[in-house]
């Protein structure tokens, strides 16, 4: 009788094309955590304004909706790897010349919000040739690992927060530019050495059917969009992530005023309390790596983890700061369990040569929610308080929980409960 070898074991997973991809992520990744804080912060100095800062993020997150379902389907058509090499090295350009113009003295709230805005367009682009491309390099039975691998590297770059805030203090904000000139463009050289061939390109290809230019990239959006419509499942996660981003959009804008209007030094402050959430998926992380969640219960759980995050993080701004820090750090163990168990079965659930399309469609309804979210918070901000702000915003995201996962159980959990 033959016996069944596990999957792991017959396909390991740092291949040399994995290997790359996850390394350049990293470099790039902590550029970007480096730069992005500070500059957070930079704009709050300089407007001292809960409303320009919304108006700022808004103007990142505006492309960063509209490109991801524009882009999907030529992704479906074209190379994701060169798309990726190609718009990291547009991004170590972009920080060279912002590093430029800010040591020639040339400083307004224009140039960053111009700026933020080329920097939201080349994300939206590459959020979905990334998250369509990497699953391409994982090898078989090995989704949840790789994913585990990309949320806990992402979240060890958040120890780079509390030096950003220290370098910005004392030197300013154009050296952490130019650090992240250095990152993104040696990312952006690692990632041509990719080798995986990407078949689904000529798939899409054969399917063309002699249309082309407008008429094949309306045909294969509309094909897109119709492909979410009729698949239930995928369609009710894709709407409550919706929700999920407009709660995190609301909570964005508002919190680290919170912590720097609340307390002295707010900044740090908040700083400690989120990197309780840090710890938690950096150490969560390591364990999904090594244990598989039981197949029958993953949607059971995730349904579980969408609601007591809407709890935790509606509430624990009205506790002391060490009470805080505690729900942060079981917020934290929460927030890696769902995003493990969604984006791993996702990625498994959709074809190769239709992820550009809904991959597309998830990160514009998701940026469409964070764009609602960063407006609303703004307006809101003026009328009532910031902590009531977050409350409202995560019962908007616990009721979307309820309705759009608990409500559609029969069709999440055909995705959920599956081996990845």
């Amino acid at each position: 009788m033959k016996q069944n070898v596990p999957v792991q074991r017959r396909n390991p997973l740092w291949t040399r094309d994995f290997t790359i991809i996850t390394v350049g992520s990293v470099i790039s990744m902590l550029g970007n955590t480096l730069s992005g804080f500070a500059m957070n912060l930079m704009v709050l100095d300089y407007t001292n304004s809960t409303l320009l800062y919304a108006v700022y993020n808004i103007l990142y997150l505006v492309p960063s909706a509209l490109a991801p379902i524009l882009i999907g389907p030529f992704l479906d058509r074209f190379s994701r790897k060169k798309t990726i090499y190609v718009l990291d090295f547009l991004t170590s350009g972009l920080f060279a010349v912002m590093s430029l113009i800010l040591m020639t003295g040339h400083f307004s709230f224009a140039f960053l919000a111009v700026a933020n805005f080329l920097l939201g367009t080349i994300g939206g682009i590459y959020y979905v040739a990334y998250d369509s491309f990497y699953p391409l390099l994982v090898s078989e039975g090995n989704y949840q690992k790789a994913y585990s691998v990309s949320a806990t590297l992402e979240t060890l770059t958040v120890v780079m927060v509390p030096l950003s805030t220290l370098i910005y203090r004392t030197f300013g904000i154009v050296p952490l530019f130019l650090v992240n000139t250095a990152t993104y463009l040696t990312a952006a050289i690692m990632e041509t050495r990719i080798r995986a061939e990407e078949h689904y390109i000529s798939t899409r290809q054969e399917e063309a059917g002699g249309q082309k230019g407008i008429r094949q990239f309306t045909a294969d959006l509309t094909e897109g969009l119709r492909y979410l419509a009729q698949e239930k499942g995928l369609l009710a996660i894709a709407v409550y992530f919706l929700f999920s981003n407009l709660a995190g959009g609301m909570t964005g804008v508002v919190t680290l005023s919170y912590f720097r209007s609340a307390f002295a030094d707010g900044e740090y402050i908040y700083t400690l309390t989120w990197g309780m959430s840090s710890l938690a998926r950096l150490l969560i992380g390591i364990v999904h790596y090594n244990l598989r969640l039981p197949v029958k219960w993953k949607y059971a759980i995730a349904l579980t983890v969408y609601i007591g995050l809407s709890l935790l993080e509606g509430t624990y701004l009205f506790f002391p700061v060490p009470i805080m820090m505690v729900m942060m750090f079981v917020s934290g163990l929460l927030g890696m369990t769902s995003y493990n168990i969604r984006i791993s079965a996702t990625q498994k659930y959709v074809p190769d040569e239709k992820k550009g399309r809904f991959n597309g469609a998830f990160g514009t309804l998701s940026t469409v929610g964070a764009i609602a979210g960063e407006a609303a918070a703004g307006a809101l901000s003026l009328m009532i308080s910031e902590r009531t702000v977050v409350v409202l915003a995560n019962a908007l995201c616990l009721l979307a929980a309820l309705i759009w996962i608990g409500g559609r159980r029969k069709e999440v959990k055909k995705i959920y409960n599956v081996e990845t």
